[in-house]
């Protein structure tokens, strides 16, 4: 029980918070890439608008004032990369019309035949170009605007190229992209946090009501659900404490109805089965009346196991069943067992197969002998009743561990797989069963062994047939040599 609620409660919560931090996570994600793509083009388009106002102002100051002649322009340019103010960021180039650096204000470009797209886009179009990408001496990430030198009558004289490095503003990129991330991490953190705090009453008044309907579907009837929620849950709380009072009413009814029918019966059966048994010695009846009367006892006993079958699942039922609880040999009670049977079987043609698997130890367990028979007895006669067309039963009891094993195969047909968990409610036989019984020995059964510490499950056996098997719980294992 403990098990299931935590499973309950556990898997509640982790879909919870799984859907509700993916859910999360996902917008973040989305905020973190639409500030990344944010951030990234308003840096970049603040440089770009920025060294192109400065290239259009250069030239056209250029345009209006420096002669025409190549050798004023050069020495304009010359002199105006000298006294470029802004030479420790911003590197400028003058290019003539074929594309090479005349004039630089870093020296090393200087003379050099760069190809960007920027720098032949200016001379084929005559407006203003950009350009972003490395420095092919360094790999260095550049941007590089460049503006062509036009005069009145439209012809280019040159190219003006403003080009910065690129590092500084992708290190600002990168931080404010972490310092987004980081938020969004804490944002998550909380989420999370906030998730687990409502998870905790969120999912603990379930896994109560969960944990309660278990125990009521247990046969725990009556029992109530603290009414401590005023909400839907507390409304959901009132109608399971309803459905249990009833169903405990319910149960009672029942319950003394079957012990009151069956303390009726008791009587006139043992009646019956006096007079019959006194008649059955009597010399005036023929053959034909004695059969009959045969047939009418064994009817008469039929109906008085029901009727004991059903005054004893009453009493367990009811808290009235006792065991005379003492250390027996397990393997001792069942071989009696098996030969207090045999004869039966064998007037049916059936035999019995009996593997003993700690046949030279004795080993104990805390038990009521009587009651342990009644299970194999009730199991042995089942296995007649089903599997009779096999013409076998095989009994096996062994150890494993701390507990001992005992398994009752039958080789009939078996039942459904699906009516298997239904075999032990009480008054169930099976969709296919012929035979006639009050459908509550092998729940009787299940009561005893739960009783002992054990469990009863049932199964059909791998190559047919039906097969019951017993664990119960040891108090210890002494060596007995078998010979002596």
């Amino acid at each position: 029980m403990a098990v299931f609620y935590e499973n309950l409660t556990t898997g509640l919560r982790r879909k919870w918070l799984r859907s509700t931090f993916v859910v999360a996570l996902f917008a973040v994600v989305v905020v973190v890439a639409l500030f990344s793509v944010f951030i990234h083009s308003y840096y970049f388009v603040t440089v770009r608008t920025g060294l192109e106002a400065k290239a259009r102002t250069a030239t056209d100051f250029f345009a209006a004032y420096v002669p025409r002649t190549y050798d004023d322009y050069y020495d304009s340019a010359y002199r105006y990369a000298e006294t470029f103010r802004d030479a420790d960021r911003i590197e400028l180039q003058f290019i003539d019309r074929d594309g090479s650096v005349m004039v630089s204000s870093s020296v090393i470009t200087s003379g050099a035949s760069p190809s960007p797209s920027d720098i032949t886009q200016a001379l084929e179009t005559g407006g203003t170009s950009s350009w972003v990408g490395r420095r092919s001496t360094t790999g260095e990430r550049i941007m590089a605007v460049s503006a062509p030198l036009i005069y009145a009558d439209g012809e280019i004289i040159g190219i003006m190229r403003y080009i910065t490095s690129l590092r500084l503003i992708d290190r600002q990129v990168s931080q404010s992209v972490l310092v987004v991330i980081a938020v969004g991490i804490v944002v998550l953190g909380i989420v999370l946090a906030l998730n687990v705090v409502f998870t905790r009453f969120f999912i603990r008044p379930v896994g109560e009501i969960t944990k309660m309907a278990k125990r009521i579907a247990e046969g725990s009837y009556g029992s109530q659900i603290n009414e401590e929620y005023s909400d839907e849950i507390g409304d959901m709380v009132s109608a399971i404490n309803e459905m249990s009072l009833k169903i405990a009413q319910t149960e009672k009814m029942q319950s003394e109805f079957v012990s009151s029918i069956s303390h009726e019966l008791r009587t006139p059966l043992t009646a019956i089965t006096g007079w019959g048994e006194t008649l059955t010695y009597s010399d005036c009846l023929d053959e034909e009346s004695k059969r009959g009367i045969d047939i009418m006892l064994k009817e008469t006993k039929r109906l008085t196991k029901m009727v004991e079958e059903l005054l004893e699942f009453t009493r367990m039922r009811d808290g009235r069943f006792t065991l005379h609880i003492e250390d027996i040999d397990i393997a001792a009670e069942l071989e009696d067992a098996i030969f207090a049977f045999r004869e039966i079987l064998h007037q049916d043609e059936l035999e019995i197969d009996y593997n003993n698997d700690i046949y030279d130890m004795v080993v104990t367990i805390p038990g009521d002998a009587n009651r342990l028979k009644q299970v194999f007895f009730n199991i042995f006669d089942n296995a007649l009743k089903y599997g009779r067309e096999g013409k076998r039963i095989e009994v096996y009891i062994g150890m494993v561990e701390d507990y001992i094993i005992i398994s009752i195969r039958d080789f009939g047909q078996g039942v459904e797989d699906d009516e298997l968990e239904n075999l032990t409610m009480r008054f169930y036989k099976g969709s296919n069963s012929k035979e006639r019984g009050s459908g509550i020995g092998l729940a009787v059964c299940e009561e005893i062994i739960k009783y002992h510490g054990g469990r009863l499950e049932l199964s059909n056996a791998e190559g047919g047939g039906f097969q019951v098997t017993l664990t119960m719980p040891t108090t210890g294992a002494s060596v007995d040599n078998a010979e002596s």
